[in-house]
């Protein structure tokens, strides 16, 4: 089953670039990436994404503009394991441009879309067991699997949640201060709060897809606490793994070196399963590059599209 998903680009062809923020695609010499992606589900069928291309030329966007401050080995190539630099209070700065790790594993011919995280597809992937469900969350994930996913509600341009904002394959950017990260998102041009001024978690929040998120430093661990989630249609993955209000989610981020970020998120949702579960997500640094709007509902074509089995 083909599905079709309307998505922004940037494209120089014959003297402009066409960018996409997950993927590169080659083709009679044109380089391609795309603020948007394709995404073929690995849940008994696909997700095709139908590009909308627009042009815009290459000094109307920063896609190439060199990013300062970037370790360089002694041949001028950055040096991604370089130690983490260090914000002016002496913690690590988590600051920058981050996309999610690709660990798909592809056919020899090469994915048939982008290659993407695995645990975008399947957020429990890894884990010996799987996701410990209850038993109508297992019955649920079935349901929406066999209907190859058509109520995602990314596909219907709805947010994804904080879980998916480290899997999905568009890129992020953090802005961090003493008081406050705030994680700005390419997808849906949308953001994401963390609050560092030491102030509680709320008690019987008005539910919202992200939630509400403070934070605090355990020695180079960033420690985050979030609450606050509605109790309907937030999917921790495209297989439908489900999110309700009774959830918490620990997310313990450190920064292994330059590239790579490390989160371990803890899920304890005990109306969805049997017991808290974690699962360790990787994001690396994206360089020499800036944020594109993702702007799902422009011109968007899925809705007749969006047929089960």
């Amino acid at each position: 089953m083909k599905v079709l998903c309307s998505r922004t680009y940037k494209v120089r062809a014959a003297g402009f670039k066409v960018r996409a923020a997950g993927f590169k695609v080659r083709a009679a010499g044109f380089k391609v990436r795309a603020a948007g992606f394709k995404v073929r589900a690995a849940v008994q069928g696909a997700v095709l994404a139908a590009l909308v291309f627009v042009s815009a030329p290459l000094a109307a966007q920063w896609l190439d503009y060199p990013t300062p401050g970037v370790p360089k080995n002694a041949d001028g190539s950055p040096n991604l394991n370089a130690p983490a630099a260090r914000t002016a209070d002496g913690k690590p700065d988590l600051s920058g441009i981050w996309r999610p790790e690709r660990n798909q594993v592809c056919p020899p011919d090469g994915c048939p879309d982008n290659q993407m995280s695995e645990q975008f597809l399947d957020i429990g992937w890894g884990l010996k067991a799987g996701l410990p469900y209850q038993p109508w969350a297992a019955a649920l994930v079935k349901e929406r699997s066999e209907q190859y996913g058509k109520d995602d509600p990314t596909a219907s341009c709805l947010p994804g949640g904080i879980v998916r904002l480290h899997t999905y394959p568009t890129l992020n950017k953090i802005v961090q201060t003493p008081g406050e990260i705030v994680i700005l998102s390419e997808r849906e041009v949308t953001y994401r709060q963390i609050f560092m001024d030491g102030r509680p978690l709320p008690v019987d929040p008005l539910p919202t897809w992200k939630g509400y998120s403070v934070g605090h430093w355990d020695g180079d661990t960033l420690v985050v606490e979030s609450n606050g989630f509605r109790n309907d249609g937030i999917w921790l993955d495209r297989k439908g793994s489900p999110l309700t209000d009774a959830a918490t989610i620990t997310e313990r981020i450190r920064r292994v070196n330059y590239g790579r970020m490390e989160a371990q998120v803890t899920v304890n949702d005990p109306k969805a399963y049997t017991a808290p579960w974690t699962v360790t997500l990787n994001e690396y640094i994206a360089i020499n590059t800036e944020l594109l709007d993702f702007v799902c509902l422009e011109n968007n074509t899925d809705a007749p599209h969006l047929v089960g089995k």
